[in-house]
């Protein structure tokens, strides 16, 4: 079944798993998503969001964001990956700051993100991320049919419903997680 966005179309993520991250991999076998998920290859070159809105003519609310970010409490870290549409910015210290109840949250830096995930910088996707790690999904993300987000490779990219995204395990559906991005 392919999937289609815009003038892109994608085959089942399971038919190309040279696409995937390894834990991007691993997580759609394992949780049977893989013929619910598209996947298609861009050039790394355009694989950032304004580029391919741009490149592909996307609505750039069909383009969702995954961002890492952490805080700390009592000594321990909190980790949340937080998807919003390009359309916005994650409210890391309102929203996001008070669902991990901590007192400070920032951007996991690219490095630790990097390491933590297996999956490459610009490209990492809540779907294979470390399990106890919550997945703060903005209520806009969840009625589209189909969103363009990372394939924890920046060297491809991956089609999934909406509500796929809004039913990973550990996934919040958060109203008001993002904030309308500034031009």
């Amino acid at each position: 079944m392919p999937f289609e966005l815009g003038s892109i179309t994608a085959g089942p993520a399971g038919e190309r798993p040279d696409l995937l991250a390894v834990p991007v991999a691993a997580f759609l076998a394992e949780h049977g998503l893989a013929e619910r998920i598209g996947v298609f290859a861009i050039d790394p070159a355009i694989s950032e969001t304004a580029a391919t809105r741009e490149v592909y003519g996307l609505d750039p609310a069909t383009l969702v964001n995954c961002v890492v970010v952490a805080g700390r409490r009592e000594g321990a870290e909190r980790v949340a990956a937080c998807l919003v549409p390009s359309t916005k910015r994650a409210d890391v210290n309102g929203v996001v700051r008070k669902r991990l109840d901590v007192r400070k949250a920032s951007f996991l830096a690219m490095d630790e993100a990097v390491g933590r995930t297996g999956m490459e910088y610009g490209g990492i996707t809540p779907i294979g991320l470390p399990a106890d790690w919550p997945i703060l999904v903005d209520a806009d993300v969840v009625p589209q049919a189909v969103v363009l987000i990372g394939s924890g490779l920046r060297g491809s990219k991956l089609l999934v419903p909406g509500s796929v995204l809004a039913g990973l395990p550990g996934a919040e559906v958060v109203e008001g997680l993002g904030r309308p991005a500034t031009p």
